[in-house]
């Protein structure tokens, strides 16, 4: 029996996930968490096989959570369920070491296989992410500026690029807005442009937002 734990602020989605996870018959959904504190508790109360971790997360991003899980003592396989596009951020969930990523979505028959192949030590590659990775090696990544960016950085240029206020990131990212707009600036000045317009320019150049 495969099992596993949700991480995900909508309990809906949870739901969800637990109903189509459990009804495989060699899985069984052990433990839930909304955000990264519930998250350590079920680390040091529940013992499973494979974690289901959104991105985006009240309090602590699911980047930022993989960062850390890299320190826990036990090894844990992370499979990435998100609404964001494999474009945005696969590769960096994979580079922070994610095991698989999958947008939400995704049929459930899937999410299973991932779930499967995640939990026999085996990354889990979608065709979009595996042209992805093609495409990393065929380009010299020190033509690609965005991926100098922090984790931080990138998640405030997909925002800011997507036309959201600074106001309006703080709150998603649980920052405040002088914090976001020191990552703003930072942005700017690591992809040499000036304003929010040339930032969308840049990232409809570089696939980043459609």
């Amino acid at each position: 029996m495969i099992r596993v734990a949700l991480v995900d602020d909508h309990a809906l989605i949870r739901r969800g996930l637990r109903d189509s996870l459990n009804e495989a018959g060699d899985i069984r959904v052990v433990g839930e968490a909304a955000d990264y504190g519930e998250l350590r508790q079920l680390l040091r109360d529940t013992e499973f096989d494979v974690l289901l971790l959104d991105i985006n997360l009240p309090g602590r991003s699911g980047l930022d959570v993989l960062h850390s899980l890299a320190d826990h003592p036990v090894r844990i396989r992370t499979l990435i369920l998100t609404m964001y596009p494999e474009d945005q951020y696969a590769i960096r969930a994979l580079k922070a070491g994610a095991m698989g990523y999958l947008n939400k979505s995704a049929d459930p028959g899937q999410i299973v296989s991932a779930v499967r192949t995640v939990h026999a030590g085996r990354k889990f590659i979608t065709p979009a992410i595996a042209e992805a990775l093609a495409e990393r090696l065929s380009v010299d990544e020190s033509h690609a500026a965005h991926e100098r960016l922090s984790d931080r950085e990138f998640q405030t240029l997909i925002r800011l690029a997507s036309g959201k206020r600074l106001s309006d990131i703080a709150t998603e990212l649980n920052l405040s807005p002088k914090t976001v707009s020191v990552y703003r600036a930072r942005v700017l000045e690591k992809l040499s442009v000036q304003t929010n317009a040339e930032l969308t320019t840049y990232c409809l150049k570089n696939g980043l937002i459609d």
